[in-house]
């Protein structure tokens, strides 16, 4: 697989100066979309406020998917902007259909990951008055938005499109939302308008704030890395968004460090390499949780420290000097007291990092490290009857080569496909981080594979968070798109039920699930759906999914009684984690 982004994705602008006067705000929107900001596919659901734009979209150059449901639409553009780095864009009605993309929203504010969704409203003099489909859109969305705005005036409507695509990308990337009333839509623009973004929205909370890095921290930062008998590289998903995994792995090699990734981070560096601790936090490898709380120096790249990799706050690194690297100065010094900060982008402050790191030895760390692999791989028991989901993954991982995007719905199938499949590139991981979105897997799996034509794309799923979204099927086959949907089937909610088995005395209280036949439930819908029940058909049921032209639904009933390890239980540190079959 060939990197998509080696570099942080620009905001696009426009060879010649646009001509408005004389066209309605629909008619603008489209032509600003597919001209100067090149948007080549798109995803939405029409609506009565939002007709006005459709219709130009009747004829439209783009590829536009109708989902069947706005949730799905969000998340489709969210797998899209994470697989090529480019805005994912989503046209939706008003009250209900804006409202449904509020979790797509939400999920995108917290992962950083650039969406721009486009909401009808209802007329300007209804807004107020309980009209039929009318929501406070800009009021509800507002705390899930890098920044969202009403349009009133089709002569700001140029402008406030370039100030969205700009402000969702640059910086720290994230959500944004534009309002559009029905009569602004269908208003002919009276003048020609200036659409240049404005200085002060762009720059108010720091939208696009592309810090070029600044050489004295990097420096000082160097100097504390020089001096490490112990560090550790904890890569987050800010050194994918910035293109940094070449400058992430020469760091690596140049100062001899071992590198941790967060969920968000796997492919910034090549798991294949022996300096490779995998992932790190709650359900991360055991050596990577050993290495932080030992090392003496953690080197934080685009990474927030959130309570999945911490732990307990209060024991968390407890002997290292903490250097953070980060566009985003309000998430320095947030969670953990920092010793160095560098504030810039991840890519231009590790360039100037590198002129003054020099090689260690470190042959001591590196042993004890190597001890704690071979004592604490990842590994399970096979002594079941039924396949093992990490068995699955294993032979997925082994036919595939680990060579293809892979999405996942949330919980332990999601844990399980971060520990046994080998994470090498960058954009080669997409799953809900921050907000932890079940459902997620197969539309973002859509937004991939519409993104990054011709590359086999993979959601690993799980059937509680599949059965959330799975009436896209239906647009898969519409539109043919030829994703693989493999479903580790366990007729639980497994990481609640994890939780039950641990915490709550094996009282399955609502976590139960009885599911249809999914192989079945996909012939249905005209895709080609596979069954497998026993785990000696597992390997040529891999190939089967993997070498069909098409899309497919594989269901393999999995073991249900399994857990995931390690796991770090709520309010323990790092190094108390619970190492099961680890152990």
């Amino acid at each position: 697989m060939t990197p998509k982004t080696e570099t942080a994705p620009q905001t696009s602008t426009a060879t010649s100066k646009p001509k408005y006067k004389g066209k309605i705000g629909a008619q603008i929107l489209h032509e600003m979309l597919v001209g100067p900001h090149k948007v080549d596919t798109m995803f939405g659901y029409p609506g009565g406020a939002i007709l006005p734009m459709f219709d130009q979209l009747y004829n439209t150059p783009a590829k536009f998917i109708l989902n069947r449901h706005e949730q799905a639409s969000g998340h489709c553009a969210d797998g899209y902007a994470r697989a090529t780095g480019k805005p994912g864009v989503c046209i939706v009605t008003s009250g209900p259909g804006a409202t449904n993309t509020v979790t797509p929203l939400a999920t995108a504010q917290m992962d950083s990951v650039p969406i721009i969704v486009f909401s009808g409203q209802v007329a300007t003099k209804a807004i107020g008055n309980d009209a039929f489909q009318e929501a406070d859109v800009t009021g509800i969305t507002r705390p899930c938005t890098k920044w969202n705005y009403l349009v009133k005036d089709v002569r700001d409507l140029p402008r406030v499109v370039n100030e969205a695509f700009l402000i969702a990308s640059s910086g720290r990337p994230g959500p944004v939302l534009i309002d559009l009333p029905k009569d602004v839509q269908v208003a002919v623009c009276p003048d020609e308008v200036d659409d240049s973004p404005r200085s002060h929205v762009v720059s108010k909370r720091r939208f696009v704030g592309t810090h070029a890095g600044h050489d004295k921290q990097a420096q000082d930062a160097a100097e504390l890395i020089n001096k490490a008998q112990k560090p550790v590289l904890y890569v987050g998903g800010g050194a994918i968004i910035s293109g940094a995994y070449q400058e992430v792995r020469k760091l690596a090699d140049r100062g001899n460090i071992p590198c941790t990734t967060t969920l968000l981070g796997m492919g910034a560096f090549d798991e294949l390499d022996p300096k490779s601790l995998h992932m790190l936090g709650m359900h991360g490898s055991a050596y990577a949780n050993y290495a932080v709380q030992e090392c003496d120096v953690l080197i934080a790249v685009g990474a927030r420290f959130d309570d999945r990799v911490t732990g307990n706050l209060a024991t968390f690194a407890p002997k290292a000097k903490i250097i953070h690297v980060d566009i985003d100065p309000s998430s320095i010094g947030k969670n953990v007291d920092v010793d160095v900060t560098v504030v810039g982008d991840a890519k231009q402050s590790l360039e100037l990092m590198l002129k003054y790191i020099e090689h260690r030895d470190r042959n001591e760390w590196f042993a004890t490290i190597d001890a704690w692999k071979k004592k604490y791989p990842f590994r399970y028991l096979d002594d079941s009857k039924n396949a093992k989901p990490q068995f699955v993954l294993e032979e997925i991982n082994k036919q595939t080569g680990g060579d293809a995007i892979f999405t996942t719905g949330v919980g332990q199938h999601q844990m399980w496909a971060a520990q046994f499949i080998r994470w090498r590139y960058p954009r080669q991981m997409i799953t809900s981080g921050g907000l932890g979105t079940m459902g997620f897997g197969l539309p973002s799996a859509m937004g991939a594979a519409l993104g990054r034509p011709g590359e086999l794309v993979i959601d690993i799923d799980g059937d509680a968070s599949y059965m959330m979204t799975c009436y896209e099927l239906a647009t898969i086959a519409e539109y043919d798109i030829p994703v693989k949907i493999c479903i580790l089937n366990n007729d639980f909610q497994g990481m609640v039920k994890q939780w039950q088995d641990l915490f709550y005395g094996k009282r399955y209280s609502q976590t139960v699930m009885k599911n249809p036949n999914f192989s079945k439930m996909a012939e249905a819908f005209g895709i080609r759906g596979i069954r497998c029940d026993h785990k000696a058909d597992v390997a040529k049921t891999v190939k089967e999914m993997i070498t069909h032209k098409g899309p497919v639904v594989v269901d393999f009933y999995v073991e249900p009684n399994e857990h995931v390890y390690p796991m770090v239980p709520s309010g323990k540190g790092l190094h108390e984690m619970e190492l099961g079959t680890l152990a």
